[in-house]
């Protein structure tokens, strides 16, 4: 029976598209997820340190900046007599694309020097990412002839260790590197080895130079929102990367372990939360879709003409037996309106109108595929149905087989028009015209009557009612029937412009109710319903992401003050995770529980989970930008997260923005965009 490995306890050391990960001790003993994986494929399947025959005990471990963790630990086999520790190991581990480095640091507080044999023993398997993940078994690789230790796989990728210092002994199963040191007291010893990857079938590269955006500085009386900042925009820039699709261009992985490369829709939602520190990774994301742009009908890989894409891999994704993902395939309902979504938006935050100019071709492609191939069935909604047998069942953000279910627990079945993903579609459709008319090209009447068209069916479609009140079904079935849970989906239709103001406001209403809000953030599944589980990946968990959309949305629809209160619970949540949130973790309400359960298979650090920060900003702070029209508008929640709130270093059509609630509520507004800024 195979398990997929948890991750919870696992120390995570990444810059894509290279990661390591270990177990809490810095020990990379070949069990679970445990290696150094780059692109898809472990490369070494373990690195295990002794001194002296044995194993250090460690006594502290963590992330030191991005791309780097730090373990200390102790090495009682050569200690000295006491009972203090006299020996002190401590590991460095630094992962730059294609590298990881140790340094392995020798100290000792002993009269006489520390004599040891330091050892890595270090074995690869070259194992997939889909084995690793569904927790299949692996072998391991004899390494090549001859020194160096390297150790060749599949399509052209290859992993040399060089450790100059060393005694290296070549075994069936692996390498085992060898210091015989001596280490006095005050005179430290650093040994150090690499491991160095080439990858000549690479889909994915990494991304040079710095980051695509702006470091804020956030100052508040709430100290943790600056420290999930921080934290996050660290793990971003671990995560930037670019493709050969267009080398050129830059955009932000999934998440790690397991999807650390390019992903439609969480590459989307990821630039979209980060508007506010600049547009330049917003047109790196475009560009990277744009030129994979569906041009033609295939079942196999659900590629259709304007359709973008769902993901990238080097190779075929074997899931289960019965869905298997071609290397680029365009198995998603949504990824093609949030592109025309993000493209609207960054114009609106000051994108340069010819890199807006140059993609307006792949933005009326985007539109023609909403109208003429995103509705499957001709009932003017868009959806989805597999037709290749082998891809995925669902097409939405929630993507697991159980995700669309009735209230009582059974799943719905037939094509799946998803609520959410018609929000999107009308705000696409809305957006769309407004670039069309604004650079003179045609069409935008075609795509706001598409658009009214679209609300008023989905009011006569789907609105159902529990007993508590109305609200919008997750989802209509292949019989058009309203799939009637209650789920963090309707969510995302605030601000799109598909509700009216009354429909927003029953939203809202149901979102912040204790059956939907955790007090950690908003639940993807009602407690009241059939199917909830508390650590069902998408039928009872809290995504941050989810919960920042949500947030977000809500500030754009007025509702700044219920954004306020839901947003404050992933920062309760925060510290629990050492300010990196995770993909996902546990409904359980606060309270309940010392503080959110972890989900142990959660991608860590994650593009949209940590894009969060950032959005909760936006919405505390109101900020809604219209560059071609001149304005700014900024309309603080007024709440515990906005107290003495103060950004400086956000960026607004390549000017910096900053932005001073003061513990008056006096507002105070700084940029040199020409502007006019409306503060309400």
């Amino acid at each position: 029976m195979t398990r997929q490995p948890f991750l919870q306890d696992l120390l995570v050391c990444l810059h894509a598209p290279t990661q390591a990960w270990s177990a809490s001790d810095g020990q990379v003993r070949g069990s679970g997820t445990q290696g150094l994986m780059h692109a898809d494929v472990r490369v070494l399947s373990r690195a295990v340190l002794t001194v002296g025959g044995e194993e250090p005990e460690v006594l502290a471990a963590g992330p030191e900046g991005a791309g780097t963790v730090r373990i200390v630990a102790v090495a009682r086999s050569v200690d000295g007599p006491g009972a203090d520790p006299t020996t002190r190991v401590e590991r460095r581990r630094l992962v730059a694309p294609g590298r990881m480095t140790e340094e392995i640091t020798l100290s000792c507080a002993t009269a006489e020097p520390v004599v040891a044999e330091v050892a890595v023993t270090l074995a690869s398997d070259m194992a997939p990412m889909d084995r690793i993940k569904y927790g299949a078994g692996t072998t391991a690789h004899a390494p090549a002839p001859g020194p160096p230790a390297r150790w060749t796989g599949p399509d052209g990728i290859e992993v040399r260790v060089d450790a100059p210092t060393a005694e290296v002994e070549l075994t069936p199963d692996g390498a085992v590197l060898r210091w015989h040191v001596t280490v006095a007291a005050a005179a430290p010893r650093t040994l150090t080895w690499t491991a160095h990857v080439t990858d000549t079938a690479a889909v994915v590269l990494p991304a040079p130079g710095p980051a695509e955006w702006s470091a804020p500085r956030v100052d508040a009386a709430d100290r943790r929102l600056p420290g999930l900042v921080r934290q996050s925009l660290a793990d971003l820039e671990s995560l930037r990367l670019r493709s050969t699709l267009a080398p050129d261009s830059t955009f932000l992985a999934a998440g790690a372990p397991w999807f650390l490369t390019l992903f439609g829709r969480d590459s989307l939602w990821a630039a979209r939360m980060l508007l506010p520190l600049g547009t330049d990774l917003a047109r790196g994301t475009l560009r990277t879709l744009g030129a994979a742009q569906g041009t033609r009908t295939d079942p196999r890989t659900a590629e259709q003409p304007g359709k973008i894409l769902h993901e990238l891999r080097r190779e075929e994704l074997v899931i289960d037996a019965h869905t298997v993902l071609p290397p680029l395939y365009y198995g998603t309902i949504d990824a093609t309106p949030l592109w025309v979504c993000l493209l609207h938006d960054a114009w609106r935050w000051g994108m340069a109108e010819d890199d807006v100019a140059a993609l307006l071709p792949h933005l009326e492609a985007a539109l023609t595929w909403m109208g003429d191939h995103g509705d499957a069935d001709g009932d003017g909604f868009l959806e989805y149905l597999d037709t290749s047998g082998t891809g995925l069942a669902n097409q939405g953000w929630k993507d697991s087989g159980d995700s669309i279910q009735w209230r009582d627990g059974t799943l719905a079945a037939g094509t799946i028009a998803l609520c959410e993903v018609q929000g999107y579609a009308h705000e696409a459709a809305r957006g769309g015209a407004a670039l069309l008319e604004a650079f003179g090209r045609s069409g935008a009447e075609r795509w706001r009557d598409w658009a009214a068209r679209l609300a008023g069916r989905f009011r006569e479609s789907f609105w159902v009612d529990d007993g508590a009140g109305p609200y919008p079904a997750v989802a209509l079935d292949g019989a058009k029937r309203p799939v009637d849970s209650l789920t963090s989906n309707i969510g995302h239709l605030l601000g799109t412009g598909l509700l009216t103001a009354a429909e927003e406001e029953l939203v809202v209403v149901r979102l912040t109710s204790a059956d939907m809000d955790s007090g950690y953030g908003l639940r993807t599944l009602s407690t009241r319903a059939g199917g909830y589980w508390p650590l069902s990946y998408h039928g009872g968990t809290v995504w941050p992401h989810d919960t920042a959309i949500a947030v977000m949305s809500m500030a754009r629809a007025g509702f700044v003050t219920e954004a306020e209160r839901l947003g404050s619970g992933l920062l309760e949540a925060a510290p629990h995770f050492s300010y990196r949130l995770p993909e996902l973790f546990s409904g359980d309400a606060r309270g309940t529980v010392p503080g959110p359960v972890p989900y142990p298979a959660a991608c860590r650090p994650q593009a949209w989970s940590a894009a969060a920060a950032v959005a909760l900003i936006t919405a505390a702070l109101g900020l809604r930008a219209d560059v071609p029209a001149g304005e700014l508008h900024v309309r603080p929640a007024g709440g515990a997260v906005t107290e003495g709130l103060a950004v400086t270093g956000l960026r607004l059509a390549g000017h910096e923005l900053s932005v001073d609630v003061g513990r008056a509520r006096d507002v105070v507004v700084r940029t040199g965009a020409d502007l006019r800024v409306v503060a309400t």
